[in-house]
């Protein structure tokens, strides 16, 4: 038998094992195949292999994919861990949305190792069934999207993740319903079940007492709601107007930022423009989490047209 033969065969593990994992491995698949740490340490060495933390290391020099620092961040974890949050579903494959950190969950009472590149948390809400079954450990994503949004540093980057997570086709609204079904106490409970809402209903989801009384509390007149207009031979519903003013407020759901509505939309807003409207847009997220600033704007627009507060 070659003596070389089972050094050989060990090696290969270790290499398709790393193909599987953007070429980052941990030091425990590396002990369970057979390879000691003082291979590891050679290799570091000859600069062959990099170390990254001191709990995987990867076997090319270079920078490093962000896949490949994914994999590193599990295996930082230990071996319960997975990404979570908004790491999850960058990893699932959001797009145009970046962290300082990788956030990764572990189970309560495991071993959090301190580290400025990896964000390493204990969580009651770990359960390894939520896991996806494919690529790096991550929760799947209607959960991640759920938690991104509890964890996110605003209530707007919260409307972002959760907008986003539907845009780019990662979950659907009733999935992310029924994981948000699960959360019993957090501050942001209320406005995840309101932008829910609003991605499952898009604009009839806020109704006319959700306007109306915005517009009560501030004592700006009563709007006409869904009042038709005719431009040519075009019809067109307006969701909020106040005709003696000339003011007309269009309220975008989700589906007026997805591609194939932006020509329909830009149109409709052209011709009410072209009849002397002024229009303005108030996206529901906005509602939700600017609510304040646009409807300053609606009353700035109102007194520009020449609407006066009445005397106490």
């Amino acid at each position: 038998m070659d003596p070389y033969r089972p050094h050989l065969l060990r090696y290969r593990r270790v290499h398709n094992l790393a193909g599987r994992q953007a070429e980052v491995v941990s030091r425990r698949q590396l002990y369970a195949i057979g390879i000691t740490r003082w291979e590891i340490k050679a290799h570091v060495r000859a600069r062959r292999w990099q170390a990254i933390g001191d709990q995987s290391v990867c076997l090319y020099t270079g920078p490093l994919t962000d896949e490949a620092w994914q994999w590193a961040a599990v295996f930082q974890g230990g071996p319960r861990a997975h990404l979570d949050g908004a790491s999850a579903l960058i990893a699932s494959g959001l797009r145009r949305f970046e962290l300082p950190r990788i956030r990764v969950s572990v189970p309560r009472g495991a071993r959090v190792r301190r580290s400025t590149r990896f964000d390493i948390r204990q969580t009651r809400r770990w359960s390894p069934h939520l896991v996806a079954e494919t690529g790096v450990p991550r929760t799947a994503p209607p959960v991640a999207a759920i938690r991104a949004a509890l964890w996110a540093k605003s209530d707007k980057q919260a409307a972002l993740l959760l907008t986003m997570t539907v845009q780019q086709g990662l979950a659907v609204p009733e999935e992310l319903a029924e994981a948000a079904l699960q959360v019993r106490r957090d501050r942001r409970r209320r406005l995840i079940h309101d932008l829910l809402l609003d991605l499952l209903g898009g604009v009839q989801s806020l109704g006319e007492l959700d306007f109306a009384r915005e517009c009560r509390r501030r004592g700006l007149p009563r709007p006409s709601r869904q009042v038709l207009r005719k431009v040519g031979v075009n019809r067109y519903y307006l969701d909020v107007c106040w005709d003696d003013w000339h003011v007309v407020v269009e309220i975008d759901g989700i589906h007026h930022s997805w591609a194939e509505n932006l020509v329909a939309d830009a149109l409709r807003q052209n011709a009410i423009a072209l009849g002397s409207d002024k229009v303005l847009r108030l996206p529901l997220l906005g509602f939700r989490v600017q609510r304040e600033d646009f409807f300053a704007q609606i009353e700035a627009a109102l007194h520009a047209a020449g609407w006066r507060r009445s005397a106490a």
